[in-house]
């Protein structure tokens, strides 16, 4: 899937108004429900977009065989994810607006179930986040949002950096695995398909999840733990306790406090 791209600097609208380009951070573990809330974010926001952090995989065959069990590890931060490259193309957004051209997504290739949301508060938000784009282009700034889904998402404190919306969202271990294994598995960048092998939620999965979050909650506790101030403005959503359309809800709110606020 590719995007349309436009001039490498796009600071400025063909308007004249100034550019203002949002970037959402939507993060949580695999199955915490991240791609199907930023989609409905994206469904909500006029002229809105998604960038996945899956994406920036490096190819199939760089991907490292774990040392103790001997398969591919997908969710290791380390070798999960070509960190320089997701730096690079969220800097490019940010400063343009645009999706750097030689990107591609793949996950138009996944299938998810869907977890709808009350049509009433699709419209109501359509309706209000149309509202605040007229009332800032007559202040002569254009705004752009951006979601930016990913299972490692607070892991890399430049890519954090880059996020002006900062929400985690959780679920209790024994959901998330009883969602993942649901699931038949992931095409890969290059027309590859992967299927979990036996056991590697438990051996893998949990345990690189574990590892890449425990940083930033209290105590360590990727479960339960408020968080702890280093991923600043981080907003932990209980995924058990609010319902996709009152975590909508929520994220659109906050959504807003950044403008509103500046």
């Amino acid at each position: 899937m590719t995007f349309a791209v436009a001039p490498p600097d796009a600071t400025t609208t063909p308007s004249g108004s100034k550019l203002r380009v949002i970037l959402v951070g939507i993060g949580g573990a695999s199955s915490s429900g991240k791609t199907t809330l930023a989609k409905h974010l994206r469904n909500i926001v006029p002229g809105s977009m998604i960038l996945h952090q899956d994406d920036f995989a490096p190819p199939q065959e760089l991907i490292p065989i774990h040392p103790e069990h001997n398969v591919q590890d997908w969710d290791a931060a380390e070798g999960a994810i070509e960190w320089p490259r997701m730096r690079d193309s969220l800097r490019d957004v940010k400063r343009t607006g645009h999706i750097p051209p030689e990107h591609y997504s793949h996950d138009h290739l996944n299938t998810q179930k869907g977890v709808p949301i009350k049509p009433e508060i699709m419209q109501r938000w359509k309706a209000k986040f149309s509202e605040v784009d007229a009332d800032r282009k007559k202040h002569g700034e254009q705004l752009l949002w951006v979601m930016v889904d990913g299972f490692l998402l607070y892991w890399d404190m430049d890519v954090v950096d880059t996020l002006d919306v900062r929400i985690l969202l959780r679920a209790p271990h024994d959901t998330l695995q009883a969602r993942r294994e649901t699931r038949n598995g992931y095409h890969t960048a290059e027309g590859g398909f992967w299927k979990d092998p036996p056991k590697y939620w438990e051996q893998i999965v949990w345990p690189a999840y574990v590892a890449a979050h425990r940083g930033i909650v209290e105590n360590g506790d990727v479960e339960r733990g408020k968080s702890n101030g280093k991923v600043e403005s981080l907003e932990i959503i209980e995924g058990l306790e609010k319902t996709m359309d009152e975590t909508v809800e929520f994220v659109c709110e906050k959504m807003l406090e950044v403008v509103t606020s500046s």
